[in-house]
């Protein structure tokens, strides 16, 4: 499937309970084809008290959604765009933007 989506990308979530919302990917998890999306499917957890968190309690994170789900935010647009690959000048593979055919700088 190619690195389409990479750690950095602005993104949008176009299924599931978060759907429309946009974020920036904080994680890539290619052998389970997911990524974990900055504000995107958060969920709180009860968390004993240890070295690492002393105090315990209460805490919020960003669980991983399928890549499926969440489509390449293209700038120029502002839209939700599938990614190409195309070789550039120099013979080198690079990411376009399917909508524009802009190439996706990273």
């Amino acid at each position: 499937m190619g690195n389409r989506l990479k750690k950095g990308d602005e993104v949008v979530v176009i299924a599931g309970k978060d759907k429309r919302a946009r974020g920036k990917i904080l994680k890539v998890l290619t052998d389970r084809d997911r990524v974990i999306v900055e504000g995107v499917n958060v969920v709180t957890r009860h968390e004993r008290p240890s070295n690492k968190n002393p105090q315990g309690g209460i805490t919020t994170k960003s669980m991983p959604i399928h890549v499926s789900n969440v489509m390449l935010l293209d700038t120029k647009a502002d839209k939700p765009t599938r990614v190409r690959f195309q070789q550039n000048d120099e013979g080198k593979k690079v990411r376009v933007s399917a909508r524009t055919g802009t190439v996706i700088e990273s």
